[in-house]
């Protein structure tokens, strides 16, 4: 039966379509436009949603992907998943991506979409094959050499500065990265880095070895009983990631059902150059019985910190820094400062469409932690260790999904998450989400699903709703109430909010794609009173509306037009900002061409714009556009041959109203900035 199904996949006239199937690459701008929250916070994104990225790049062996490997692609609905599981128990392994065809309710709309992050693994390939003939044989082998610089000076790079704010090293950012992978049966690579501003040195006592980063990992997979080991750095993605949740979470945003969960994938290697949230060590999972395996850990390494020196305690730790900069003395004083060591377990049960786990997590510093106490940090975590214990259960019932997990602080507070994926009918997909942290639930490693930073004192409930009209049109939206029990930073009141989204989006073919969508999120803040020594706080509304028009003239050429509008209201003010941008992609031959033309126009930093731009391999731009001004960007990527693929970048900002960009050491005179950016990938 299925070589008659494979024979009609093939060869039967309906199936040319398959010819229309896209390349092996990563739609960075589907991902973004779909899966990533929004941006409203200070944090480095580029460096959070890199890490994802550097996942996603990892196709899944569709022949040994579990659930939890196909959720994490967040793609796939809860009863295509269940029904992809079912064709391959039933047909056994796959023999190509095209068979995807025969599986009920996946449509080429929904394979155009998966095609880039799975492949489909011969077997005879890999049958009696050592490992370092897998590596010379895996095609996932590649090293990326990656420079970047802004050609105008910053401050912290003059020599007038400061000998202790001066910046010791050039303005050349460079990046090194190698890995060698199977999906499910081995991983081995490194990571390496320097920021603009750092120096380049060799100093195995303050951990330098050369760059100023190093991370490193090697990984084995399904080894008999031993189903997973790794060497190094990894993260870890247990229950809902209110225990150990790494930097893997996405948030809230269009895609409003499949990032409401998140996937118990377990340990991974770790690859991004985020230099904070990730564990130096050893992990394995070991399978115990046919239903039973336990995972373990152990992490020992060192964190960036501000010490100071405490009459009693002497050496305290009064805050951690997570920028991984360290390009002067200040800088360099918090680098390494803290010892951090982690050791955990996870023992779970699966049989069946029932996923139950029991956690345990402590992790110990080697200086007490003491903040410096301000009013709303009271119940902020102070000490040398710090002890978790929880347990998550995730149960499929036909086309219902549940999840949740509950952990608690020993001897402080408590954390819960509870949440069910409905496929309704094929048309009709469904999600609800409640959560509830105290205050004083601590936890390092965490990435839940919150409005909140921190899994810490909130309380929230989520629904979302994703419904197709037919193949050409759907529409999704979500509503999150939630409300916060004790200050909060920059709210000095316990306080309650809200956010709502809806998304239209027309898709007559898979070369256009339109989409209108607005959202309005209300929290409170403090408000400024310089005759009054009480906070005093407001809500604040911020509303914003996108309309997008993704289309192909031909078939190499893309254009991408879009507008986006903000607005806030706060204490009697309105603002507003807007942006208008325009790209187009063509290839000729070899080459591949990417140019952006930007207006935008904020009357403040409330109003900033967060744009994806495309990058080059594995990197990721999103950058803020504030003021007002013009971005334009260009980008040229050359392959070579088979192995060696080029890119060049530049991206060029100017600003019309403003005589300095950027502040602190940060700071460059004049109006216009201009950062470049070359790449070589070599795959062999």
């Amino acid at each position: 039966m299925k070589s008659l199904t494979l024979f009609l996949l093939f060869y039967y006239p309906y199936s040319i379509l398959c010819q229309d199937f896209p390349r092996k690459e990563l739609d960075m701008n589907r991902i973004t436009d779909e899966l990533y929250g929004f941006q409203d916070s200070d944090a480095n994104y580029e460096e959070l949603y890199e890490n994802v990225l550097q996942l996603l790049s990892n196709p899944v062996n569709l022949n040994k992907a579990k659930e939890e490997d196909l959720r994490f692609l967040n793609l796939l609905s809860n009863r295509q998943i269940r029904n992809l599981l079912d064709y391959r128990k039933e047909n056994k392994n796959f023999l190509s991506i095209y068979e995807l065809q025969a599986i009920p309710e996946f449509d080429l709309h929904t394979i155009n979409k998966l095609a880039p992050f799975v492949k489909v693994t011969d077997p005879a390939t890999i049958l009696d094959a050592s490992f370092w003939k897998k590596i010379r044989k895996e095609t996932d082998n590649y090293f990326l050499v990656r420079y970047e610089r802004t050609l105008q000076t910053r401050i912290g790079n003059r020599s007038l500065t400061q000998p202790g704010y001066r910046f010791k090293g050039s303005s050349d950012k460079l990046y090194f990265r190698f890995r060698s992978s199977r999906p499910g049966d081995f991983s081995v690579g490194f990571t390496a880095e320097k920021d603009a501003g750092e120096a380049v040195h060799w100093s195995a006592a303050n951990h330098y070895y050369g760059l100023d980063y190093l991370s490193f990992h090697f990984q084995l997979q399904n080894k008999g009983r031993l189903k997973n080991l790794v060497i190094g750095d990894f993260q870890s993605q247990f229950g809902q990631g209110l225990m150990l949740g790494g930097i893997l979470g996405m948030g809230k945003g269009s895609e409003t059902i499949t990032t409401a969960r998140r996937s118990n994938i377990g340990i991974v290697p770790y690859t991004s150059v985020y230099e904070a949230g990730f564990f130096r060590g050893m992990a394995g999972t070991v399978e115990i019985t046919e239903h039973f395996n336990i995972t373990a850990f152990y992490s020992n390494t060192k964190r960036d910190a501000t010490t100071s020196e405490d009459s009693i305690s002497g050496s305290v730790v009064s805050s951690f820094q997570t920028t991984g900069l360290h390009r002067n003395e200040n800088e360099l004083s918090t680098r390494k400062k803290i010892g951090d060591q982690n050791w955990g377990a996870v023992l779970q049960y699966k049989v069946n469409q029932l996923d139950l786990g029991v956690m345990f997590n402590e992790a110990s510093f080697d200086a007490p932690v003491l903040r410096n106490r301000n009013a709303y940090n009271q119940f902020a975590f102070e000490g040398f260790q710090n002890k978790n214990i929880g347990l998550f259960l995730n149960y499929t019932f036909l086309n219902l999904a549940f999840f949740s997990e509950a952990s608690h602080t020993i001897s402080n507070g408590n954390a819960v998450i509870a949440g069910v994926l409905w496929s309704l009918t094929n048309k009709l997909d469904l999600s609800l989400l409640y959560r509830k942290f105290d205050r004083n639930f601590y936890s390092f490693y965490s990435n839940a699903f919150a409005e909140n930073s921190l899994t810490q004192n909130e309380s929230g409930m989520y629904w979302g709703c994703k419904y197709s009209i037919n193949q050409k049109i759907n529409m999704a939206g979500y509503l999150d109430l939630f409300q916060f029990p004790w200050l909060r930073y920059r709210n000095y009141a316990p306080s309650s909010g809200h956010e709502w989204l809806i998304r239209f989006t027309y898709q007559p073919t898979r070369k256009v794609m339109i989409f209108v969508q607005g959202r309005e999120e209300s929290k409170d803040r403090n408000m400024t009173d310089e005759n009054s020594t009480l906070f005093h706080t407001s809500n604040g509304k911020k509303y914003n509306y996108w309309i997008n028009i993704d289309y192909g003239i031909r078939q190499k050429l893309r254009l991408k037009t879009r507008v986006q509008f903000s607005s806030f209201r706060f204490a009697g003010r309105h603002s507003k900002g807007t942006a208008i941008l325009q790209d187009i992609r063509t290839e000729f031959g070899k080459f591949k061409f990417t140019v952006r033309y930007a207006l935008f126009d904020t009357d403040d930093y409330d109003n900033r714009q967060y744009v994806y731009e495309n990058d080059v391999y594995l990197a990721y731009a999103m950058p803020a556009y504030y003021s007002v001004g013009v971005r334009k960007v260009a980008m040229i990527e050359y392959k070579m041959n088979h192995n060696i693929s080029l890119w060049l970048r530049c991206a060029n900002t100017r600003y019309l109203n403003e005589n300095t960009i950027g502040s602190g050491l940060e700071t460059i005179e004049g109006n216009t900035k201009t950062d470049i950016k070359f790449q070589l990938r070599i795959t062999f």
